[in-house]
């Protein structure tokens, strides 16, 4: 990468090639290029065999040339592009005669008429760089193309351009890959494009193949990607990290996530491509509107993050639909499959229709502990115990520290913060709080001393995004380095942590098990409170997760994990050990078969089949249909498939004509807005009773319609609260609430703990409760005070918040299937917006932006970027010097993610230009007027 670091101090505007315009005048170093090469071929006649290739290049031709010229002649950049030409001349000798490749000079001649044909005002230096990109894009397109068995690398960089290894190293500090990658990118099945399932432990660095097949495919094949990842914040993040890529390999980045995506996707002009990164929900709808819009085809490549999800109730029941729809509908695009390892992953295998790739690799060594009492033990399968002891806590306790702390979680964390990392998962929310105070009262006090600064700067941050609240717990905790971890905290608060953990400034989380599936956050040493989620014994997996955290690729030798059990949990926790990875089935049939349905209800209403038969057929390409032997013992899979299409008959989703199977329009505006088939009737009546007499000076009542039918379920109202609230409504809005069953007299009897009818709709009144914290964020925009008004927990606020904003987007996509209900359509779509960002009105431009939170939105318009256009044309430099803490990687990031946001929107608005300006198909001709 030597080559790298000279050009970092060249400017692009620089003429490197100031005495070279009279070159191809004054031809002696051709010449001497040209005498260089007949040498050379007449060494080869006479020491090649005859069937041999005689007019293969060796690096030879480069040898027989002066050193000294080369090195005083020629430019650094027409130096690195010999150097290009002799690497893959060397590749091409080895791997065979039989493709020629033009010589040295030809390349030479090339590059140097084009460089004294070009415009003066042209920097040459550019003009070199970018033909040199162009040459190998169009080589490793030409290879891909011809591929064999026998060419494993196909360009520069695996197939890509040598760019990208540069940006690769500018962007992200990586200079070179790990031997698996290279063996994974130079499989045979990945060069011709077969499917493929790889798996690795956590942190073996699976993501970063998966993203250079996605760069070659929308950079050298011109194809659209589609990258599914599991959680919103795992989409925000790869958003903001290859925002970057795009931008200078000229493709788009795309947020589908939340309310976020557009369905179908915009039709790009001149070839663009577009990668859009998805949750599994919404890549299941991307995929049908690409399928209804007859562009399925277009994807080349689709890879799926977590693919052990598939096994994960209703989300992997919609994982498998996608992955089925594609592999049948699509004979064009490859499926790229990233696992942790399974029990049974040749299932998948025959599910996929694909290769398999399993390495045990991990950048830092894993060394795994169990803790029982005071001893610490290795865990050693071989054993017959399979524990080893290895040594004794180290820390002495007083009687009263024992009485606070009898597992000696304080001894082991102290071992290694605040010089390195660590990871304390605990069973519930709640008891990670408690877990951090305790630890953070027998820290010593030079634990306060540590980065002090930067911890009052994140102490400042986290009161800024609480609107000046902040969690008593994080403002003793924050100054010692320790911080808690779980879904109580606002989405604000988790990035603010989770950054300054990454940096540094805190050394220990204390966290639940779901910070391990989420965002990477690695640590020296890695502490399993318990070997329980709340009341549930941990599965294998899931112990295999939190543990494979330990260990920091660069910064640390080894990382260690500790499990901590009680003596009766010991044969447990051997169990746990030692027992095989857990096996992953199929969803589909799960929840009484709710996700067939949507796949049966699907496919006919997309047309992808009309009959029983077919169906039939379709569903022989489904996980389920490999594991039906274990997941249908009582019934045969047709017998399910009858029951089911009878099912949505009944529900007035389906309706047949003879043999043939139809949508209702229902049973179409269910699956265009992926609403749950348990809700869409009662969603359905819910608008039409709306329409009856629809509240229009207020936001409540549409507040209402869109408030998630299950998170109901999940609340338990503050009935005085409720009361108190209800008399604050306006009468027009407490008559909309009556005319929805939840009177001002029914809230009363409940607040004073009087019985009510049994007929009372209490669904209905929980989410009117709900409805009204929904209201108070529109209205005051402050999440934590709506919280301390609703008696309700600040995550939970967060959760109903960015649910309302998703269920509102599938609402507005029913309503559009239904004519009867377009009074609907407009409102809903501003709603979505309004709910999406819950922020005073000139902040949501700048919220768009992948990463921008409240607080820095704020930040950034007080500082004048107040629109997306400001920020996408704003020199980094300067805004790290105009907004306070912030660091130059996230200005750059943020500065990548506005303008690849203002490209997709400018795309957007051309493809309404376009459609304006086409000549209709079927415009009637002169003849034609005649008819009429």
């Amino acid at each position: 990468m030597d080559h790298m670091q000279q050009e970092e101090h060249c400017s692009d505007g620089e003429d490197f090639f100031g005495d070279y315009d009279s070159l191809l005048e004054d031809t002696s170093l051709l010449a001497k290029l040209e005498q260089a090469e007949r040498a050379e071929d007449d060494k080869m006649e006479s020491t090649l065999p005859p069937a041999e290739d005689k007019d293969a290049l060796t690096d030879s031709i480069l040898d027989a040339l002066d050193e000294d010229l080369f090195r005083d002649s020629l430019p650094s950049s027409q130096q690195q592009f010999v150097e290009q030409e002799a690497e893959r001349s060397k590749a091409l000798q080895s791997g065979g005669r039989d493709k020629k490749r033009r010589s040295v000079s030809e390349h030479l001649k090339r590059t140097m008429r084009c460089n004294a044909a070009s415009p003066a005002s042209l920097s040459r230096s550019l003009a070199l760089k970018e033909a040199v990109l162009s040459d190998e894009i169009s080589d490793a397109m030409h290879a891909m193309e011809t591929v064999s068995s026998h060419t494993t690398d196909l360009g520069p960089f695996f197939g890509l351009p040598t760019k990208v290894k540069e940006l690769l190293s500018k962007l992200r500090g990586i200079n070179s890959l790990y031997e698996w990658q290279e063996t994974c990118l130079k499989l045979e099945c990945v060069q011709q494009r077969r499917n493929l399932i790889y798996t690795l432990p956590t942190s073996g660095g699976k993501t970063l193949v998966a993203e250079l097949l996605i760069l070659r495919e929308v950079v050298c094949r011109k194809k659209d990607c589609i990258f599914i990842l599991p959680y919103v914040s795992l989409v925000q993040e790869k958003v903001r990290g290859l925002a970057s890529f795009g931008l200078e390999l000229d493709f788009l980045v795309e947020e589908y996530a939340g309310s976020k995506g557009r369905f179908p996707p915009v039709k790009r002009r001149g070839g663009q491509r577009s990668l859009y990164i998805a949750t599994i929900e919404k890549a299941h709808s991307l995929v049908n509107s690409l399928i209804e819009s007859a562009r399925l085809d277009c994807v080349g490549l689709l890879v799926v993050d977590e693919l052990h999800m598939l096994g994960d109730g209703s989300r992997g029941a919609l994982l498998e639909i996608t992955l089925a729809k594609v592999l049948n509908l699509s004979s064009h695009t490859q499926i790229i499959g990233m696992s942790a390892t399974l029990g049974n992953i040749s299932d998948l295998q025959t599910f996929l229709k694909a290769e398999t790739y399993n390495n045990d690799f991990r950048p830092v060594q894993l060394r795994e502990y169990v803790k029982l009492g005071d001893g610490i033990y290795e865990v050693d399968p071989k054993e017959e115990e399979c524990f080893r002891l290895c040594r004794r806590v180290k820390l002495k306790y007083s009687s009263a520290m024992q009485k606070m702390d009898p597992d000696h979680i304080v001894a082991l964390v102290t071992e290694v913060i605040p010089r390195h990392s660590c990871l304390l998962f605990c069973p519930t929310k709640k008891n990670c709080e408690n877990v951090a105070v305790m630890i953070c009262k027998y820290l010593r006090e030079d634990f306060l001393r540590q980065r002090q600064a930067e911890k009052e700067v994140l102490l400042r941050e986290l009161k800024d995004s609480g609107n000046g609240s902040m969690c008593p717990v994080l403002r003793k905790t924050v100054p010692l380095g320790v911080a808690y971890h779980h879904s109580g905290l606002t989405g604000e608060e988790r990035k603010l942590l989770e950054d300054a953990y990454s940096n540094g400034v805190l050394c220990l989380l204390t966290c639940t098990s779901t910070l391990a599936a989420g965002v990477n956050l690695p640590a020296r040493r890695v502490i399993l409170r318990s070997p329980y989620v709340a009341s549930e014994l941990i599965k294998t997996s899931q112990y295999k997760q939190m543990a494979g955290r330990a260990g920091r690729a660069g910064l640390d030798d080894e990382g260690e994990s500790i499990l901590i059990v009680q003596d009766k949990e010991r044969f447990k926790a051997k169990a746990l050990l030692c027992a095989p990875m857990e096996k992953c089935y199929s969803a589909l049939l799960a929840d009484d078969g709710k996700c067939l349905l949507h796949l049966i209800l699907s496919l006919v209403g997309l047309k992808v089949t009309t009959c029983a038969e077919k169906l039939h057929d379709f569903l022989r390409g489904t996980l389920l249909f490999v594991q039906r032997e274990h997941l249908c013992e009582h019934s045969s899979l047709d017998v399910v498939l009858q029951q089911g299409v009878h099912l949505l008959q009944v529900k007035g989703l389906l309706s047949t004509q003879g043999d043939a199977l139809h949508v209702t329009r229902l049973g179409r505006a269910t699956f265009k807005g992926s609403v749950d088939l348990s809700h869409s009737q009662v969603l359905y009546q819910d608008l039409c009773i709306g329409l009856e007499g629809l509240l229009l000076s207020s936001y409540l009542h549409l507040v209402y319609l869109v408030t998630p039918y299950d998170m109901s379920l999940q609340c338990t109202p503050d009935w005085m609260t409720f009361y108190t609230q209800m008399a604050l409504l306006s009468a027009a809005e407490q008559k909309m609430c009556a005319h929805v069953g939840v009177p001002e007299s029914l809230v009363a009897r409940k607040a004073a703990g009087q019985a009510v009818k049994k007929s009372a709709n209490m669904a209905a009144m929980k989410r009117m409760y709900l409805a009204l914290v929904l209201m108070a964020l529109l209205k005051e925009n402050d999440l934590w005070c709506v919280a301390q008004k609703f008696q309700l927990s600040r995550g939970f606020v967060q959760s109903l918040l960015n649910s309302a904003a998703a269920f509102c987007s599938c609402v507005f996509h029913f309503t559009q299937e239904l004519d009867e209900l377009w009074p609907f359509c407009s409102l809903f779509e501003a709603l979505t917006k309004r709910l999406s960002y819950c922020v005073r009105a000139e902040l949501i431009p700048l919220m768009e932006v992948a990463g921008v939170m409240e607080s820095r939105a704020k930040q950034l318009h007080a500082a004048g970027y107040k629109t997306l256009t400001h920020l996408a044309n704003a020199d980094p430099v300067l805004l790290v010097r105009s907004v306070e803490h912030l660091n130059r990687k996230q200005a750059n990031q943020m500065v990548a993610s506005a303008k690849m946001l203002v490209k997709e929107k400018a795309a957007a608005l051309q493809q309404e230009v376009d459609e304006l300006l086409t000549l209709p198909a079927d415009l009637p001709d002169k003849d034609d007027r005649w008819l009429f």
